[in-house]
This record gives structure tokens, C-alpha cells and sequence, in this order.
């Protein structure tokens, strides 16, 4: 009898175990996924603005921590700062959630880039990394982002919102796991992995929240985590987010000719800062012909931008490039080609206390002594005269406009036909 009351006594224990353990793992995976917002992407419920295509996109499992209630109260009460972010994201967004949803991510990975950059193109951190998504120049150079006098294509928004899918699709492919994905991001894949094994050789958990990190990356997922808990629920924290049209906000267009970054923007009745916006690669002020990389404009001035460049007779570049020898004046240099010397350093990034080149280097020197490129007279003409047609941008396909057929206007040299040898391509919704 005794021994059948241990037998049973024995057999409750067990069974007590194996029904506890489930528990602890329920517990635990509740404290690393407080409530899943999605578990698949919602592609078919059309979303009003781009802040609804986003949180249909929502795949993630959420992460609730203390730090991510601290990242979520700091961010609401700072509704000022999340306005401007929010306001140079809305030129981004749409292009960035169409390649997650192409490739099949979770769309709260458009809202990285609030925390690498506060969707800053040109921001560079004291690491060296730049652009939206923070690129550090070696993986840059992995990712085909080249970096160089003319261009840092960690800048150009299409090409490292590429690169960046790539990367996190890898890390995502190779961990098994968002959080340990968005670790490594921040932190490199090395690192993570080997504080895995770390962990791993100490008998310690091997989730993102048992990992021992730097400071940075402890609360770089709480700090996704928080715009995304404010993106969800902007009400819930007294936030208003503007307006974003669930719609391309650029255009991209080729070109198969030297033009000037000012010019570019006069043609398409944009400001200087504007077009910078949306073509911060160039180091330059002159976007140069075997630069295979397009100009980005915004959508419903592609129309206008064209109608300008075919009245346009002008110059489309006031540089020239030139190949200064070691130990040449730069006053000699300027002086030669009929420029300023301060001109000359500042276009060309020299420190003022250099008084001549150092090696031969490669320098941007003013094209010639007549008058610079300049489009404001053709534009205020071209404005009275006709009225362009309004851009379709939700158009299916992709729409090519070339001159190809006609000079810029009557009388124009082969020089200038060739110039206008400019192709528009409408990037439209993916179906």
C-alpha cells in the first residue's frame, strides 16, 4: 500500500512538471511578444493612406519590455520631433513599404529608418554610416553601394533601400529571428553570433533578450518596437500623424547627358533643396553621364520637367572636369579656367589651408568663360506657354518619354539633341 501511495505521489509530480514547463515557456514568450499585431501580411484590405498600408503589413511579433514603454512615452512626448520625421519620411515611404511587400516583409521595417536616420538622407553618424539606412562604408561596398568623389550611393535612396532589404532579408534568412535580424543590423552579424555562442557555451538562453549587447543595440528593437506601438495606435498617445497619400511621391528619370544638380531643379520648378531631397548621392554639383543612377523628381513634375528641357537652348552643365598635376597652384588652376580660387575649393571640397594638389587628383573646373548654365528664363517662359499634362502615377506599367524624335527646340545643336535623350520611367503600385 505504501509503496502503490509513492508510485502515485511520484506520478503527480511528474505530471505536475510536464504541465508547469509549458507555462514557464508560455510566460517567457508572452514577455518577449506581448500581443502580435499580425502574423501574416494583409494584402488584399486596401489601405486609405500610407500609415494604414503600413500597420496591414504589421508581421513582427511586438516586443514588450520596460524599455520599450520608456522608447514609446519618450517618442509621444515629443510630438514636435516625430512631426518632422514624419514629414521627410512621407517623400520615402511609399517606395520603401512597395519593396517590403514585393519581397513578402513585414512593413514595419519602412519605420526603421526612424531610428537609423530620423529619415535624414544625408545623416552621418560618428562611425562613418550614412544615408536612411545607415550604411557603414565596408558594408556599403558589400551591398554595391559604391563610394567615391562623385557619388556615396549609401545615399541614393533606391539603391540602399535595396541593399538594406538585402541585408536584413539575409540576417533574417540566417538567425531565424527578427530581433536577432534587427540586432545584427545594428550591431553586425559577427557580433551576434558570437555572443550566441557565448551564451551558449554558459548554459544561457539563446533569444535576443537574454543576449549580453552594447548599449546602442539593447535598445535598438525597443526603439522599432515604440514607433511602431505609435504608428498602431497614434491616438492611444495624443499623437496626429500628417497626411501621407498612399501613392508615389517620385518619378524616376534617365539621363544620357552631363547636367548641372541646379539646373536639374530649375527644369522641374523645384527648389535647390528639394531636389536634394531626392537625389542626396551626389557629392558634386553636377550629375555627370556615366553615372548610371537616376534622377529622382517628384512625381507631378516630370511633366513640366520635360516640357522645360525641350525649350530649354541653354547650357546643361557649367563644369568640366580636369586633371590638376602634383604640386599645381590651385590659384594657377582657377585662374586658368577663369574662376574663382574660393569657387574652386568649395566645389571641389579643399581644405583652404592647401595651397596647391598634393598627387593628381581629378577636379570639377568651370566649363568655359561664357555664360553658366541657367534655366530660370526658358521656365517662367515655358510656364506662360503651355500647361503639362498632370502625371499619372497609378497608371499600370511602366511609361517611357523620350526626345529622342525632336530637339529641345528648333535649331538646337546635335549637342543639345543629345542632351534631350532623356527617358521618364513612372514607377507604379505593384498589382
Amino acid at each position: 500500500m505504501n509503496c502503490l501511495r509513492l508510485f502515485v505521489l511520484l506520478m503527480a509530480a511528474v505530471l505536475a512538471g510536464c504541465a508547469t514547463h509549458p507555462d514557464r515557456a508560455a510566460n517567457a514568450a508572452r514577455q518577449l511578444a506581448a500581443s502580435d499585431t499580425s502574423s501574416t501580411i494583409d494584402l488584399t484590405r486596401p489601405a486609405d493612406d500610407i500609415w494604414e498600408r503600413i500597420r496591414l503589413g504589421f508581421a513582427v511579433p511586438n516586443l514588450d519590455t520596460d524599455l520599450v514603454d520608456h522608447w514609446t512615452q519618450y517618442y509621444a512626448a515629443r510630438p514636435e520631433s516625430l512631426l518632422i520625421m514624419s514629414q521627410r519620411a512621407r517623400k520615402y515611404l511609399y517606395h520603401i513599404v512597395d519593396e517590403l511587400e514585393r519581397r513578402g516583409m513585414p512593413t514595419e521595417l519602412a519605420l526603421l529608418p526612424f531610428v537609423e536616420s530620423a529619415f535624414n538622407p544625408t545623416a552621418l553618424s560618428r562611425s562613418q554610416a550614412s544615408g536612411l539606412w545607415q550604411f557603414i562604408p565596408s558594408t556599403g561596398k558589400h551591398y554595391k553601394l559604391e563610394q567615391d568623389w562623385w557619388r556615396d550611393m549609401r545615399r541614393d535612396l533606391i539603391a540602399s533601400t535595396s541593399a538594406a532589404l538585402d541585408y536584413l532579408s539575409y540576417l533574417y534568412e540566417f538567425q531565424g529571428d527578427w530581433y536577432l535580424a534587427l540586432a545584427s543590423y545594428n550591431w553586425g552579424d559577427g557580433s551576434v553570433r558570437r555572443a550566441l555562442e557565448r551564451n551558449s557555451r554558459e548554459g544561457l538562453e539563446l533569444d535576443y533578450r537574454a543576449l549580453k549587447m552594447p548599449e546602442e543595440t539593447r535598445n535598438y528593437v525597443p526603439k522599432l518596437q515604440a514607433f511602431k506601438n505609435i504608428i498602431a495606435e497614434p491616438q492611444k498617445y495624443g499623437i496626429t500623424l500628417p497626411p501621407i497619400n498612399n501613392t508615389p511621391y517620385f518619378t524616376t528619370v534617365k539621363k544620357k547627358e552631363n547636367i548641372d544638380v541646379n539646373v536639374a531643379a530649375q527644369l522641374a520648378e523645384i527648389t535647390l533643396d528639394e531636389f536634394r531631397e531626392l537625389n542626396p548621392s551626389h557629392n558634386r554639383p553636377i550629375i555627370k553621364v556615366d553615372d548610371e543612377a537616376e534622377i529622382l523628381l517628384p512625381a507631378d513634375k516630370a511633366d513640366i520637367f520635360m516640357a522645360n528641357l525641350k525649350a530649354y537652348q541653354g547650357r546643361l552643365s557649367s563644369w568640366s572636369t580636369y586633371r590638376s598635376k602634383k604640386g599645381e597652384s590651385y590659384t594657377a588652376i582657377a585662374r586658368k579656367f577663369g574662376m574663382p580660387v574660393e569657387q574652386l575649393r568649395s566645389v571641389n571640397g579643399l581644405n583652404r589651408r592647401q595651397a596647391a594638389a598634393r598627387s593628381e587628383a581629378t577636379l570639377l573646373v568651370a566649363a568655359a568663360n561664357d555664360a553658366p548654365a541657367d534655366a530660370t528664363q526658358v521656365v517662367a517662359a515655358t510656364a506662360q506657354a503651355a500647361t503639362p499634362a498632370q502625371t499619372q502615377s497609378q497608371s499600370g506599367g511602366i511609361r517611357r518619354v523620350s526626345l529622342e524624335t525632336g530637339s529641345r527646340a528648333s535649331g538646337a545643336s546635335t549637342q543639345a539633341d543629345a542632351a534631350a535623350d532623356i527617358q521618364v520611367l513612372r514607377r507604379s503600385p505593384q498589382a
